[in-house]
């Protein structure tokens, strides 16, 4: 577990590594927060959390360089909580454990914490170095950006004083992202009575897992398969030829995560169960035939017999329902006309929960467009409506819009081609990055987001590319040791 620390550069391994033995998921974070304000205090730098609970650190100008323009590094503390179906691990007592696999570093069963660790780890090593000629430096390390992004929403202003903002939170090394999406959060919830169970129905449970999940920004256009759309499938299947009934649905875990597991359970009529059996095996081929190049691995689709829940949805509901959660969009919408590689808009379907008379469907839209954002959220609210379900809106933050004539940005793409003779690559990212919020909050911040490579963040795969973090740390040593003059 702890090999990792011996990969170079040592300087940010061994803070990954540090940042891997404290528990850091999302809503909480007090661990994290009061770990580093020590290692800020045993790196005898300014440090405090912030009213928004985040932290900030403060470290000066080295002797000379005190005409440079201020930095201020940006990464956010929190981490995505998944695992696999097996694993035992608890997010907010157990560490990481960390592997090594080639050139990729791994966890065992869970999410890593790459995203956004590694970019913590790099801030730590900069605060921490004694050798680095550096201008004023201050760094910003978010609360629950995975989350709602409430730290970078509830920033105080006047607190930060530097001139140039470089998020550490990208994830392809060589690409320097200049504008990303906005996002809002879609919730449509229900309260209804339970009815009473049929008393010579029998109860199944269905369990669609396997699939690859993934990142609801970086990864939505690979149109992988969301488990929530492919059991609306089954569950409209079963209502409409067997005479199903559902009793409770349970899909997905987090906003901005293509949900990968779902269950439901299902009453019927005992004389329909044996042929609702054989059609769950024409649905599992039927999916793996649908994402045979997309899914590779194997979608499970696993019918159980369950005791009969005492109560279920009443079927007027249990109908509407259905048809909305079948109906309502997910994955892309639109790509961006001037960039026809890079997803303008989408909408994930990220979470279901129906139980004990209350429904509740968790959207998470994206658009670098604010008019095609509404445009979503009413598609979207139609949709719940006709069922008859309240739906409301939160953490609603506007995209990020690129500005080709940085100065940082092309002070970086020149310290890149003079390190490593090739260009580096302007990108805008349909993920959504703290940036556009803080530009709200100081509009005259001069802003860039870069980092190493790592993979399918939000899930039990994510991964990061070792041979990357070396140059990576390289570049922004040597941009901060040669950054412009006020």
């Amino acid at each position: 577990m702890d090999q990792i620390k011996n990969l170079n550069p040592q300087c940010i391994w061994k803070n990954f590594y540090a940042l891997t033995q404290v528990p850091r998921p999302s809503g909480h974070l007090e661990r994290i927060q009061q770990f580093l304000l020590e290692f800020a205090k045993q790196a005898g730098v300014e440090a405090f959390k912030d009213p928004a609970d985040n932290i900030v650190m403060r470290k000066p100008a080295t002797p000379g360089m005190e005409n440079r323009k201020g930095v201020i590094l940006q990464a956010h503390m929190d981490m995505v909580p998944q695992k696999t179906p097996e694993s035992t691990h608890n997010f907010e007592t157990d560490p990481i454990e960390t592997w090594i696999d080639g050139d990729w570093v791994k966890a065992k069963g869970t999410t890593l914490g790459a995203d956004n660790g590694m970019g913590v780890a790099a801030i730590m090593a900069v605060m921490e170095a004694k050798d680095m000629q550096h201008g004023p430096i201050e760094a910003l390390i978010t609360a629950d950006e995975e989350t709602g992004m409430f730290g970078a929403n509830a920033l105080p202003a006047g607190e930060l004083h530097g001139d140039i903002l470089m998020n550490l939170d990208s994830e392809t090394w060589g690409k320097f992202v200049i504008g990303s999406a906005g996002g809002i959060d879609v919730t449509a919830s229900l309260g209804y009575k339970e009815v009473e169970t049929d008393k010579d129905d029998v109860a199944v449970k269905v369990t669609v897992k396997g699939l690859r999940g993934g990142h609801s920004g970086l990864e939505i256009h690979e149109g992988r398969a969301n488990a929530n759309k492919l059991m609306a499938r089954i569950v409209l299947d079963a209502i409409d030829e067997f005479e199903g009934r559902l009793c409770t649905w349970h899909g997905g875990n987090m906003r901005n995560a293509i949900p990968f597991k779902a269950e439901t359970v299902l009453t019927l009529p005992k004389e329909n169960l044996e042929a609702f059996k054989e059609t769950i095996n024409d649905w599992k081929e039927s999916f793996n035939d649908e994402y045979k190049i997309i899914e590779p691995q194997g979608i499970e689709v696993i019918v159980e017999d369950t005791p009969a829940p005492a109560m279920q949805m009443p079927i007027e509901i249990q109908d509407n329902l259905v048809c909305a959660i079948h109906a309502c969009h997910d994955g892309v919408i639109r790509m961006i006309p001037s960039y026809p590689d890079v997803v303008e808009t989408s909408s994930n379907l990220a979470i279901i929960d129906i139980a004990d008379g209350d429904a509740k469907i968790q959207i998470l839209a994206r658009s670098s467009r604010e008019d095609m954002k509404d445009y979503v959220v009413d598609t979207l609210t139609c949709c719940f409506l006709m069922a008859g379900m309240k739906v409301e809106t939160a953490g609603s933050y506007g995209g990020w819009d690129p500005n080709p004539d940085s100065e940082v940005l092309h002070h970086l793409l020149r310290t890149y081609k003079e390190m490593f003779g090739e260009d580096g690559i302007i990108q805008v990212d349909h993920a959504g990055l703290e940036c556009s919020i803080i530009l709200g909050k100081y509009p005259h911040l001069d802003v860039v987001s870069f980092g190493p490579t790592m993979r399918s963040p939000h899930t039990t795969t994510e991964r990061c590319f070792i041979p990357t973090i070396e140059p990576f740390w390289q570049l922004l040593k040597k941009a901060l040791e040669t950054v412009p003059e006020k």
